[in-house]
């Protein structure tokens, strides 16, 4: 399943993940994870909002590559309005193909 990482820079990450689980947490399936994070369910796409001190981690897992973005879109323009006052900027990493989760390394997140 392909997926793609945003590391969007701000010092609210809590509360940028808190508003967009909010927000879309109207429509969809909302979780709160044990890191105080947030998983958002799209159908069959999985987002993941990790607030760390220094960014926001966004995290999208989709079936396809055409999901993927369109999820990607959705909610990083939603993030960037949300952050305008700030000027938050979402920029996504390449779209990664997961053969095997277990290698990922997640100090360099």
């Amino acid at each position: 399943m392909p997926s793609s990482l945003a590391r969007v820079a701000t010092d609210a990450a809590p509360r940028y993940a808190k508003q967009l689980a909010s927000h879309f947490g109207r429509k969809i399936p909302v979780e709160e994870t044990p890191d105080g994070g947030h998983r958002l369910t799209f159908q069959n796409t999985d987002v993941v909002l990790e607030p760390r001190p220094e960014h926001l981690l966004i995290r999208v897992t989709a079936p396809d590559a055409s999901t993927l973005a369109t999820v990607r879109d959705v909610v990083g323009s939603h993030l960037e309005r949300f952050g305008r006052r700030n000027e938050l900027i979402v920029v996504w990493d390449e779209p990664a193909a997961q053969e095997n989760p277990a290698q990922e390394n997640p100090a360099q997140d």
